[in-house]
Parts: C-alpha cells; sequence; structure tokens
C-alpha cells in the first residue's frame, strides 16, 4: 500500500500500482468522469500514471489550467491525425496547446483554404467517436530517430537531434496515428467532446525567417458544447470590439508600413495616453516616487554590465557611433542602475522609490506583431525601488496595492501568478530561494490567492504577474512585480549602512501598465471605443440646430473650455438628425444639442451615450456634474435619466 495526500489535505491509502484514475474513481464517481489528468508531487501526469510511491497527488480537470493545457493538446493530436488521413504526404512539425486552444504546424504541397477547416473538423470528429485510447510508449534516441525517419517526419527527427544523447524520447499513440511527445494527455479522443478549428495562419519553423514557412490551424476545444458555443460568443464579441478596427474609425493611432511595429498615435490617441500618464504620475507622487528620465541610447558596454548583451541581443537594435557599439534601450532598468550611483547612498535614504516612464524597443517578429497589443517601440511605465532586506516584504505589499487601486480605477479584476527560477539564470540558489520566499510571503500576507509557475522568472529574479480580465473573459498580463538581487551587484551598487560599511541593494523591478500602448489598446477593447469621460478625447461635442445658434454655442464651448472641458462644436450646415448620428459613431460621452429654446434659457439639452436623454440643463449644472465625474474618474455617468 501507498499513501496519497490529496488537495484537501486528507490521506488515503491505495495498493501500490494503482493510478490515478483509480483514486479518482475512489473519491467519486463524478470526480472520475470530470478528471483530465493528474499532478503527483507537483509533476502533471497522465491519469494512467502508476502509483508506485507516498506522493501528494491532485486530481486535475479542464477548470485547472494543467487540465484545460492536456485537454487541448490531445486536440492537436487528433486535428494532427485527420490533417494525415485527409493530405497523407502532410509533414508534422510542432502542436501545442495555447491559452483558449492549440494549433499544429503543417508542412504540404497543398495549400490549405478556409473550406479545409470543415473537412477536417468532420474527420476529428470522426477520430472523436472512434474512441482511440491515448498510450505512451518510449525509445532510446537512437531508436527514435529511426523510428520518426521511417515514418518520414523530418521535422520530428530535428527535434530529436537536439536532446542529449542518453535521453529516453516519449511518443503517444491513437490508433495508428503516433506523434513525438511530452504530454500530458486525455484518456481517450472520445474525451475531447466539442472542437472548433478558427483560422489559417503561416509560421516558419522554429520562429526563424530563415527556416521555410509552414502553415499553421489554430482551433480550440471544449469538454461542452454550451462552453464552445460562449468562447465562439466571445470572439465574435471581441471582433467588435477589435482595437485596430475601433482604433482607425475614432482617429486613435495609425499602423503604417513606413514603420511595421511602430504605432504612429494620433491627436486623440494621445489625448488618452495623456491622461493615463497624468494619472500615473498622481498615483505614484501620492506614494512618494520620484521621476527621472534615462537616455535611449547607451553603450555596449551597459548591456554587458546588466547581461542583456548576451541574454537579450537578438530581441535589441543595436548600431555603431564613433566606432563603438550601442543599442537602443529594450528595458530601462540598466539606466536606473547608473541613476542610482550618481549619488553615495546611505540607508537613511531608503526605500528610494524612482519612477521612469521610458520609451524602449524590441525587435519583435514580423508574424508577430498585432495593432499596439504587441509592437517593438513602446511607452513602459517602470519604477525601480531600492530597499535593505529588511524592507522587502513591505515593498512588495506597497507595489501590490499601488497596482491594486490602479486597476480598480478601470473596474478590471485580476488574478496574480508567481514565477520561479528559470533554467537559464543569474546568481546563486540561495538569493534565488531567498527572493522567491519573500514574494511569496508578502502574497500570503496579503491574503492573495497566486498560481506558481516554476520556472518562468526572468533571468535575473523571480517575478509576480498580474492578469487582467476583461469584460468578455479575456485575459490580459499587465503588471509586473521582479526583486532583482543581481542587476545590484552586477552594477556595483553600495549603500553605507548602520555600521558605516558599504553594502549592497536589494532592488525591485515593477510596471503598473506594462506597455502604456499595450495598456491603451486594452481599454479600446474593454471599453469598446466608449472610454469613461475623463478619459475620453472628446467628452462633450455641441451640436447646433441652425446657423443661428452658433454665436450662443460658441459661447457655451469657451465656458467648457475654461473649465478644462474637452469639447468639439459641430455648427455645420447639416440636418441635426445627421449631426447626432455621425456624434454616435464617434462614441464621445455627452452631446448638446443647442436651439432656440436652449439659446433663450442658457441651457443645453443634454444626450449621454450610455443613459439616452437627460434633458435640458443649465450649463453651470451641467459643468458641475461632469466635473465631479471626471475628477473622480468615474466609469459611468452621474447624471440621471430624464422621466
Amino acid at each position: 500500500m501507498v499513501k496519497i495526500k490529496l488537495k484537501d489535505g486528507s490521506v488515503r491509502e491505495v495498493a501500490k500500482g494503482a493510478t490515478v484514475y483509480d483514486v479518482a474513481k475512489e473519491i467519486s464517481g463524478r470526480l472520475a468522469k470530470e478528471a483530465v489528468v493528474g499532478s503527483v508531487n507537483g509533476k502533471t501526469v497522465d491519469l494512467s500514471y502508476k502509483l508506485e510511491d507516498d506522493c501528494e497527488l491532485s486530481i486535475l480537470k479542464f477548470e485547472d489550467s494543467e487540465g484545460a493545457h492536456a485537454f487541448r493538446h490531445t486536440s492537436s493530436h487528433i486535428m494532427a491525425q485527420a490533417v494525415k488521413r485527409l493530405f497523407p504526404d502532410t509533414q508534422l512539425a510542432i502542436g501545442p496547446a495555447i491559452d483558449n486552444g492549440f494549433y499544429y504546424d503543417f508542412d504540404t504541397e497543398h495549400k490549405f483554404v478556409p473550406e479545409d477547416l470543415e473537412k477536417i473538423e468532420v474527420e476529428m470528429q470522426r477520430i472523436i467517436k472512434e474512441d482511440l485510447k491515448l498510450e505512451r510508449f518510449e525509445l532510446p534516441r537512437n531508436e527514435a530517430i529511426k523510428f520518426m525517419a521511417e515514418m518520414g517526419e523530418q521535422y520530428k527527427v530535428e527535434l530529436i537531434n537536439d536532446l542529449p544523447e542518453d535521453a529516453i524520447i516519449s511518443f503517444y499513440r491513437q490508433g495508428d496515428f503516433v506523434d513525438l511527445c511530452a504530454g500530458c494527455h486525455v484518456s481517450s479522443t472520445k474525451e475531447v467532446k466539442s472542437i472548433k478549428l478558427l483560422s489559417l495562419a503561416g509560421a516558419y519553423w522554429r520562429g526563424d525567417e530563415k527556416n521555410k514557412m509552414l502553415q499553421r490551424i489554430y482551433g480550440t476545444s471544449f469538454p461542452k458544447a454550451s462552453m464552445l458555443e460562449e468562447y465562439i460568443n466571445m470572439l465574435e464579441e471581441a471582433k467588435k470590439r477589435d482595437h485596430r478596427k475601433l482604433g482607425k474609425e475614432l482617429g486613435l493611432f495609425a499602423l503604417m508600413e513606413e514603420g511595421p511595429g511602430f504605432p504612429f498615435m494620433l491627436p486623440k490617441g494621445m489625448v488618452v495616453k495623456n491622461q493615463l500618464l497624468k494619472y500615473w504620475r498622481e498615483v505614484h507622487d501620492k506614494a512618494d516616487y520620484v521621476e527621472v528620465e534615462t537616455p535611449i541610447i547607451l553603450n555596449r558596454k551597459l548591456w554587458e554590465t546588466s547581461g542583456h548583451w548576451f541574454h537579450y541581443k537578438d530581441n535589441m537594435y543595436s548600431l555603431l557611433i564613433d566606432e563603438e557599439d550601442y543599442a537602443i534601450k529594450p528595458m530601462n532598468c540598466p539606466g536606473g542602475m547608473l541613476v542610482y550611483k550618481t549619488e553615495l547612498r546611505s540607508y537613511k535614504d531608503f526605500p528610494m522609490r524612482v519612477g521612469e516612464i521610458g520609451r524602449v524597443h524590441r525587435h519583435e517578429l514580423s508574424g508577430a506583431l498585432h495593432g499596439l497589443m504587441r509592437v517593438r517601440a513602446f511607452t513602459q511605465d517602470d519604477a525601480h525601488i531600492f530597499m535593505l532586506p529588511e524592507q522587502i516584504k513591505d515593498e512588495i505589499i506597497n507595489v501590490v496595492n499601488l497596482i491594486d487601486e490602479v486597476y480598480k480605477t478601470f473596474g478590471f479584476s485580476y488574478h496574480v501568478e508567481l514565477s520561479t527560477r528559470p533554467e537559464k539564470s543569474m546568481g546563486s540558489l540561495e538569493d534565488w530561494a531567498h527572493a522567491e520566499n519573500s514574494l511569496q510571503n508578502a502574497l500570503e500576507e496579503l491574503g492573495i490567492q497566486y498560481k506558481l509557475n516554476p520556472g518562468d522568472g526572468a533571468f535575473y529574479g523571480p517575478k509576480i504577474d498580474f492578469h487582467l480580465r476583461d469584460s468578455i473573459g479575456r485575459t490580459w498580463q499587465c503588471g509586473t512585480i521582479q526583486l532583482d538581487m543581481q542587476l545590484p551587484q552586477r552594477f556595483e551598487l553600495t549603500y553605507i549602512g548602520k555600521d558605516g560599511e558599504k553594502h549592497q541593494p536589494i532592488v525591485i523591478h515593477r510596471v503598473a501598465f506594462g506597455s502604456v500602448e499595450r495598456f491603451m489598446g486594452i481599454l479600446i477593447e474593454e471599453f469598446a471605443g466608449k472610454f469613461p469621460t475623463w478619459l475620453a478625447p472628446v467628452q462633450v461635442k455641441l451640436l447646433t440646430i441652425a446657423d443661428r445658434h452658433s454665436p450662443y454655442a460658441l459661447e457655451v464651448s469657451k465656458k467648457l473650455r475654461a473649465k478644462g472641458i474637452r469639447v468639439e462644436l459641430d455648427d455645420r450646415a447639416e440636418k441635426i438628425g445627421f449631426k447626432i448620428r455621425e456624434a454616435q459613431l464617434e462614441k464621445g460621452p455627452y452631446m448638446l444639442i443647442i436651439g432656440d429654446k436652449e439659446a433663450e434659457l442658457g441651457a443645453v439639452s443634454v444626450r449621454s451615450r450610455d443613459i439616452g436623454e437627460i434633458g435640458s440643463i443649465e450649463v453651470d449644472a451641467f459643468i458641475e456634474v461632469i466635473l465631479a465625474e471626471i475628477n473622480e474618474r468615474a466609469l459611468k455617468s452621474k447624471f440621471e435619466k430624464a422621466e
């Protein structure tokens, strides 16, 4: 017998060699039915995994990220099997699960078209109904290479060749289909109830532009048809909210061939961006941050000291100045270290909170560029906090609270993920353990639930990531807190301690918005272009009914502008209905209609984008309410609907 400690803390004894599925079935029939994979001592395993020793066991369902990953990984295998049945000469590349779905890259002479997706879907449904068991088997490296070569899968051979000579290579078989795969998977193809192939794209083998362009098919899958339907509806809603479409229609930003990945911010977009930065500065001033600015171009020696030249060079733009290598900064951090070194520091200076709204550039593959979400140049709302070791936990708590305040201002909920030491990292294991424990203890003291991502930290320190959830259920990674004990050491940062000796400070790197441009893109889609009044490029649109109302409209416009309200006047000789329809398309929060009655009474007729007709209001009364709405950064109108 072996002892199994379950997620709820209870302990069960099961026969040695019992599978994860056996344990799930013993707990309850429903759990066995919903189980996708298991986690044994933190390692994800198939339900067929045999328990030979005492261990900690979690039964994972589709609702768990590991469960959804295995479910969709199996879906990618089903798609690959369907493609091989329909197009036998196809070679398989890679087919991972991704957030909300999966994809597979194929090399075939056949050019996939949207109609092919329907045929592949039908074949996938046949494979699902065949109830093919997924069976794992392993081969030594040499045998694995021979096995894949005999099947004509040259991309798989290349992948295996990159593995160590003593590696044991795992495969999964389902019927007559076999794929190179580390796992994990569901037990049978019949478990994948609802599938949908979504789109086609090109993808370079291994993401390298020098390699062959492959054909990629994206899809998604769910255990219930209702969940798939809900997801498809969400995608349809997302199309309506696409920030690229709305950004063009609302005149916020432009994407041009002359600068792929380098967005042009237009006047109305600059209003939104500047309002975000104004808010950022207010929050940070209140939290005792000072602001600095560091150069965009810095010498190679700096990037060698920071480690970026060796760890991040492929993503950096470099140039030659006076016969020396320089780089356009991909991050603000190294410049922030030099700012610290401009003076001799004392322990009394800590915590030292330094913010920077810095322009950074990173090389992204052209195929990865996406509106404002993935660009090559963006504005990062960075900050570096220098502190004593005993101040770490309190400062992390302060940062978490600041980021929480920022996200609540925009109405976002979020979840938190903690990422630990990656395989490629700088510094000692002891330093990493101390840093990781400090982040973990701060989250636990705040009572914040978090997901652990082993091995996903930055190369210089562990990090906490904040993933926003928007109004249609999508998540976006924005805020980050990174604890760093490496850069202070590499830059030889010191302070004079209470003992009069030199010591090395601890540094927190953190962002709230992340990329300001990306955050704008998220906001455009979150609000569907209907910005709250404080963010709206045009807060009030004045519409005249006839030419004779223009003098009064100009008077109202000047009065609003004097109070800092952003106004546009439309006094064209057009019918009022036409003007209203055009204003509605601009998605501004308020329209003020001006006719004979309004001019006579010194009033305006107010229409709210969100609540409709409000009625006639004196200009001063309107100003009082809208200013309260702006100053409070309210998300909804403070006016009441007319009876």
